[in-house]
């Protein structure tokens, strides 16, 4: 460990640390620097705190006023919390009669990439560095936790851990879809009643930083190019995806549509007597679920699965949600049947019979923005898909209709879209873009489909996000035929014109019912 002339090494040894792999461990005096103060470095640091740590959090943000709030609650509990980008540059150090000590672990939120300085100098100084995860696994209950249900992917994840949770909850079980989803797993496992069982949804950023954590079954659902830029290439990004394979206890569940994922399985080191388990649209081979004439059916997790299957659901099942626009007659798009395969053979994993899969795949609602109908107006359908933050996301989506107006455009993330627009190219009726990368997607169209019409919504230096989504739907308005569907779908991330997918999300939804309602713009 690098010592500057300041200060002093901890003498915490590494054995120490191995230790801590319970919450009842002894956790008292380890130093601790805990990066980002956002609701996962809050619930870490709380955590820390409660169990005798030493924690400094550090984040570049200031004037946010949840984080202020944070700020103080923290700092009453003993935390010493630094805001502002100048606390972000480089490690900082322990303060202990007069000398400095360096930190024995530093515990990072997901954001953070590990090019960042802070980061950077803990990895130079041999500091080990946790995610989130990584602290929440370690501060399980010794005897008795919940076992968790893990579950990864470029696209689909948070779809397919709340059908999970959905699933689970039919079965009777005391469940939460905690993790990458919204709740931190570390608030989840404090909870004061504990749970029976957890549903974990791991993005890329949170499985780099976790080594330890042992699912009783883990999946990856699919894996194409994102966040690249963070990982520092698509190598690099499927081997964080793979990691959440390492010590599976009971299976793991590839996706047998996505090659990449079966490889996945097949080099993952897990626990003696652990499955592969392959789900598929197609008609499912011994040790996978699949579709038969329009049924969910599993030939994993029954007795005689060499010469029968088990009945889940029907793709009638998944009808009685927005999933389908509230209409029976209307198939789900084939990546949600997908999800819906992947949230059942975890759930079968854990030993949840038939009947409680059909009865949580029926109660499911989805969340906003992941093909959700949002209105009809003169027998166009409007479709808000602003999850579609990529182009593997945007591809499912754009699969699922016929005729299509497609609104597109944000940040790219340096992602190639030629492949999304050829494979789209006979569903187009029209497209329109708007955004950062709007001319890169043009351009691709220009190649792939230069018989549709193409509008660029352009936008100046100060961006009306209200006034270019109603353009862009205006503009879609007109050109849509009825038996058309409007899909917002943007292949990108909302950041260049949006705080997030979600207010982008609004602002279609927000634009279109203006028109359902008779306004004009």
């Amino acid at each position: 460990m690098t010592v500057n002339d300041a200060g002093r090494s901890s003498d915490l040894g590494q054995g120490r640390l191995a230790g801590l792999t319970h919450r009842d461990a002894d956790w008292a005096g380890l130093r601790v620097v805990v990066t980002g103060l956002g609701i996962s470095g809050f619930a870490a640091t709380d955590a820390l705190l409660e169990r005798g740590a030493q924690v400094i959090v550090v984040d570049g943000g200031t004037g946010a006023s949840a984080q202020d709030e944070r700020a103080r609650l923290l700092e009453i509990l003993g935390a010493d919390v630094r805001l502002g980008p100048e606390h972000t540059t480089d490690l900082p150090w322990f303060a202990d009669e007069g000398t400095t000590i360096s930190p024995d672990l530093v515990v990072t939120s997901p954001g953070w990439r590990p090019d960042q300085p802070v980061l950077a100098a803990a990895a130079r100084a041999g500091i080990p560095i946790w995610g989130e995860v990584e602290l929440a696994w370690r501060m399980r209950p010794a005897t008795g936790a919940a076992p968790w249900l893990t579950v990864t992917g470029t696209n689909g994840k948070t779809t397919t851990v709340q059908m999970l949770e959905s699933i689970l909850r039919a079965a009777g079980l005391r469940t939460i879809a905690a993790g990458n989803v919204g709740t931190p797993v570390l608030e989840a496992l404090l909870d004061p009643q504990p749970f029976d069982v957890i549903a974990v949804e791991l993005s890329s950023f949170q499985l780099h930083w976790s080594e330890s954590v042992s699912a009783l079954a883990s999946c990856v659902l699919n894996v194409a190019p994102d966040h690249l830029d963070w990982h520092g290439g698509q190598e690099a990004y499927a081997a964080a995806k793979a990691k959440i394979f390492e010590h599976t206890q009971v299976a793991c569940v590839y996706n047998h549509d996505d090659p990449a994922t079966e490889a996945m399985v097949e080099e993952a080191d897990v626990i003696e007597g652990c499955r592969a388990i392959g789900f598929t649209l197609g008609t499912p081979a011994l040790s996978m679920l699949g579709v038969v004439d329009d049924v969910l059916a599993d030939r994993a997790f029954v007795t005689e699965r060499k010469t029968s299957a088990a009945e889940l659901a029907t793709l009638r099942d998944l009808t009685g949600s927005d999933l389908t626009g509230g209409d029976p007659d209307r198939a789900p798009a084939p990546h949600l049947v997908a999800d819906a395969l992947a949230a059942a053979a975890l759930a079968r994993a854990f030993g949840v019979p038939p009947a409680a899969v059909q009865q949580g795949l029926r109660d499911f609602t989805p969340a906003e923005h992941r093909i959700t109908e949002v209105a009809q107006i003169d027998g166009v359908r409007y479709v808000d898909d602003s999850k579609a933050t990529n182009p593997h996301a945007a591809q499912a989506s754009l699969a699922a209709y016929e005729h299509i107006v497609w609104i597109a455009g944000g940040q790219l993330k340096g992602a190639d879209v030629d492949a999304l627009v050829a494979g789209a190219a006979g569903r187009l009726r029209a497209a329109v873009l708007l955004g950062q990368d709007r001319a890169q997607i043009a351009a691709a169209l220009a190649r792939h489909a230069p018989q549709i019409p193409v509008v660029e919504v352009p936008t100046g230096e100060t961006v009306d996000v209200t006034a270019v989504m109603d353009e862009a739907v205006e503009a879609a308005r007109g050109l849509a035929q009825p038996g058309d569907v409007v899909l917002l779908a943007p292949a990108a991330a909302s950041l260049d014109m949006f705080a997030n997918y979600g207010v982008r999300g609004d602002a279609f939804t927000d634009a279109v019912r203006r028109r359902a309602g008779g306004e004009s713009s």
